[in-house]
C-alpha cells in the first residue's frame, strides 16, 4: 500500500505569499497581482506625462503672429495647408484665428466695440483722477474760507 506524504515546504516569504493562518490562502498559494506593494516611487501612466509635457511646452502665439500669419494666409501666395506646416499649427486653428479676426475688424468698423484701455492708460487716468480730486478739495475749502471771510465769520449776524 502507497502512502501519501505531503512535501515538506519552507516557511513563506511575507509580503510574497499568503502567510498560514492568517487568512484562506494556504502558504504557497500567490497573493493576486493587484494586492502585492509595490516597491519604488508611484509611476504616472505613459500618456499622462507626454499630455502634461506637450501642454508645458506649447507654443503661445502673440497677437501679432496670428495676425502676421492669418494676413499671410489671406494674400493667397501659398495654400492654407503649406502656410500651417511652415508655421508649425494646425489648419483648424489657423481657420479659428481667421474667423475671430475678421470678427472683431467686421465689428470694430460697426462702431460696436470700445478699444480696452491697457493698464498703462488706465494708471495714467488714475492718477490724473486722484489729482483733479484734490484740485476740487483744495478749491472747496478755499471757496468756504471766502465765504466765512465775507460773512464775518457767518456768527456776527443775527
Amino acid at each position: 500500500m502507497v502512502t501519501k506524504t505531503e512535501p515538506i515546504r519552507p516557511p513563506p516569504l511575507p509580503g510574497i505569499f499568503g502567510v498560514p493562518g492568517s487568512g484562506s490562502r494556504i502558504a504557497w498559494e500567490p497573493v493576486p497581482h493587484n494586492t502585492r506593494q509595490k516597491s519604488g516611487p508611484v509611476r504616472e501612466p505613459a500618456e499622462k506625462i507626454v499630455k502634461d509635457l506637450r501642454r508645458m511646452t506649447r507654443r503661445k502665439f502673440s497677437a501679432e503672429e496670428k495676425i502676421r500669419i492669418v494676413l499671410e494666409g489671406l494674400r493667397g501666395e501659398e495654400s492654407i495647408a503649406e502656410l500651417c506646416r511652415r508655421e508649425g499649427i494646425v489648419q483648424n486653428l489657423y481657420y479659428r484665428w481667421s474667423k475671430d479676426f475678421l470678427e472683431a475688424g467686421k465689428k470694430r468698423l460697426a462702431g460696436d466695440t470700445a478699444r480696452a484701455a491697457t493698464s498703462d492708460e488706465v494708471k495714467d487716468l488714475r492718477r490724473e483722477a486722484s489729482a483733479l480730486k484734490e484740485v476740487v478739495a483744495e478749491l472747496t475749502l478755499e471757496n468756504r474760507l471766502l465765504k466765512k471771510s465775507v460773512t464775518g465769520d457767518g456768527e456776527d449776524e443775527g
